[in-house]
């Protein structure tokens, strides 16, 4: 597996301010299987909120807090969301997607 599968780098249209720092680009990984407890697939799978903002903490540089990852503009979140959907498929899966 390439590292470019390993993990994206999202651009967010409406940066993260943390008092003096600016968050304007989240790297974001592929998530271990442990890093997926409490959360279903099946919600990750669908881009629920809920789900989203729990798991972008566990995975993203730099760190985030819950209540940031609840804060993103709507499109910033789906953006995050649609990359970590990408991890979740399967080598042939993606490839199948590609070619569409």
């Amino acid at each position: 597996m390439t590292s470019a599968v390993l993990s994206r780098t999202v651009t967010l249209d409406t940066p993260i301010q943390r008092g003096e720092t600016t968050i304007a680009t989240l790297q974001l990984r592929k998530p271990k299987s442990g890093e997926l407890r409490g959360l279903s697939l099946v919600d990750l799978g669908q881009l629920k909120v809920d789900s989203l903002t729990k798991i972008l903490p566990r995975v993203a540089q730099p760190t985030i807090t819950e209540a940031e990852a609840a804060n993103l503009d709507p499109a910033d979140l789906l953006a995050c969301g649609a990359e970590i959907g990408g991890f979740l498929l399967q080598k042939s899966q993606r490839t199948d997607v590609l070619d569409r």
